[in-house]
């Protein structure tokens, strides 16, 4: 359903994106937000359902600036190799990679989802960049060390309450600096609860979530 394409980012930086577009005239974009694992199977899979419910959905390749086609498993090997490349991404410069995602998106609406790194990252993107209709964070576990930043979009946010790695006290300390800000947590899932090639996949948790995001995204994005 998908193709490549590539994005050039306000500081020069050329970096690789999938593309996914619907059979019709799109809705509106979503910029789909990778994990730690890249572009992988799954973040295409994501890219692709948002499709299927009729948006452009474009993935850009954040770790480019490290290594280029970069797609991990979800085992342990694939998260240590995935923490390392994050670790030498600046907040600011992923933050330009999807600023270029956005411009390369069609419709004069458009929303981003990110998922774990790409969770925290939605937010930085709804903070920090003007014009977007929406953002959805799913568990982004760096959203609580940037809770003072305010959003200049409609902001969801999704978390596990066993999550092991997002303690409950940084999504309260959330709720406190946003008390207005739609956040739901699912009881008993863990962290990649929305991730069906992981072991807390959990069903339940993914479905609802969903369900929620794709309500949010039909007020704002279309």
């Amino acid at each position: 359903m998908g193709e490549t394409i590539r994005l050039t980012a306000s500081d020069g930086h050329e970096l690789a994106a999938y593309r996914a577009d619907p059979s019709g005239a799109p809705r509106g974009a979503i910029v789909v937000i990778q994990e730690i694992f890249g572009v992988n199977e799954h973040i295409r899979a994501v890219a692709d359902g948002f499709a299927a419910d009729g948006y452009t959905a474009v993935a850009p390749a954040l770790f480019d600036r490290v290594e280029r086609g970069v797609e991990l498993g979800y085992d342990e090997e694939g998260r240590n190799r995935g923490r390392s490349i994050r670790a030498n991404i600046a907040w600011d410069d992923a933050v330009r990679d999807i600023a270029a995602a956005v411009a390369a998106a069609p419709g004069p609406k458009v929303g981003v989802v990110g998922y774990c790194w790409g969770g925290s990252l939605a937010w930085l993107a709804a903070t920090r960049l003007d014009g977007l209709a929406a953002a959805v964070c799913y568990y982004g576990g760096q959203i609580a060390d940037f809770k003072d930043e305010s959003p200049r979009c409609p902001v969801l946010l999704h978390f596990g309450s066993a999550d092991q790695s997002i303690p409950m006290s940084d999504v309260e300390a959330i709720r406190t600096a946003h008390p207005d800000l739609p956040i739901h947590v699912y009881e008993g899932a863990g962290h990649g609860f929305n991730c069906d090639m992981r072991g807390s996949y959990d069903r339940d948790a993914a479905t609802l979530a969903r369900q929620r995001t794709m309500a949010m995204l039909a007020e704002t994005v279309g």
